[in-house]
């Protein structure tokens, strides 16, 4: 499938069947944790990327082919901000029509300043977007977005959301060691989020691999502060382990690809998939795998990480 990809293991949303509704790395913003690699240009304009019909053909192929209980979630998630596509909200109530399974956005949040895009996430039983930063100065560091973006619209945005949304709204703090685990920057991130009143707090760690190799995760002091600080609401969201969902072809090879373009995996991650699969064909769906032109090699932490060729990885 083009647009779909999973399910995938998540410790929030089960299993997870993914929906990529823009190119690899389309986004406007620049976030310094990013998995999926620099975003090169960085832009701002919402228009459909890919074929709407063609996307919500491919969802319902894809319900149709699991079983009741394979999939928990279906997810707007992929390779950059999903909300660039101008046709989401529509997607997400055609999807809600022919399932009864719940469907989550994961997005930055940055358009929610516009009412028309509230709306167009209203209809979703879950929305999980960013805030990495309490100021502007810091804002513009974490995150690096098109200039068109400030953190006084983010903000606002999230706030006007938080008023109206019935549904499940669960901000996203990337915690990045040295850069937003002081006391004084999550006491601002605070201020912020206590006006914005989500429902939960998410805190998040720079797992995958970061885009930029200086990124660094926060140690146990800093990750017990933010619990502390950001309150009751606030958690830590770690990986979940599990094997990943290669559907019913033949070859996992072409699988892995579109997984790994949206969810970098560990490289004992893909082999335990890979065996998982197909016991047996785990040096030769490697082999492949390289010889593909498809897939990259990016070590972080002392970690060796499958990703997408084509994302951009300095060093």
């Amino acid at each position: 499938m083009k647009y779909i990809f999973g399910p995938v293991p998540s410790r929030r949303l089960g299993k997870s069947l993914g929906i990529d509704t823009i190119p690899l790395k389309t986004c406007n913003w620049n976030c310094v944790y990013c998995q999926l690699g620099r975003t090169r240009p960085v832009i701002k304009e919402r228009k459909d990327y890919f074929p709407p019909h063609e996307i919500l053909a491919e969802v319902r192929q894809a319900i149709e082919q699991h079983k009741p209980g394979e999939i928990d979630w279906i997810t707007f998630v992929g390779s950059g901000e999903p909300a660039l596509h101008a046709s989401i909200g529509w997607l997400i109530r055609r999807i809600k029509e022919f399932t009864s399974l719940p469907v989550a956005v994961i997005t930055n949040g940055s358009f929610l300043y516009l009412k028309y895009h509230r709306q167009e996430l209203a209809g979703a039983d879950a929305v999980l977007p960013s805030l990495d930063a309490g100021n502007s100065w810091l804002y513009r560091k974490i995150n690096r977005p098109h200039p068109y973006f400030t953190f006084e619209r983010h903000v606002e945005g999230l706030q006007a959301f938080s008023n109206q949304y019935l549904g499940e709204l669960w901000i996203e703090v990337m915690l990045v060691k040295g850069l937003n685990d002081s006391r004084k920057v999550l006491e601002d991130i605070a201020r912020v989020l206590q006006a914005i009143k989500p429902d939960e707090i998410h805190i998040n760690l720079p797992t995958r691999p970061p885009v930029e190799e200086w990124v660094q995760l926060p140690d146990a002091d800093g990750i017990q502060r933010a619990k502390t600080i950001l309150g009751e609401i606030a958690r830590v969201v770690s990986p979940v382990e599990g094997k990943f969902d290669l559907g019913e072809s033949g070859n996992p090879v072409e699988a892995i690809i579109g997984i790994i373009t949206r969810h970098p995996m560990r490289e004992d991650e893909l082999i335990n998939t890979i065996n998982g699969y197909s016991p047996g064909r785990v040096a030769d769906a490697l082999e492949e795998l390289k010889a593909s032109g498809k897939a990259q090699v990016v070590e972080r932490y002392g970690v060796r990480f499958w990703t997408s060729a084509p994302a951009y990885f300095p060093n």
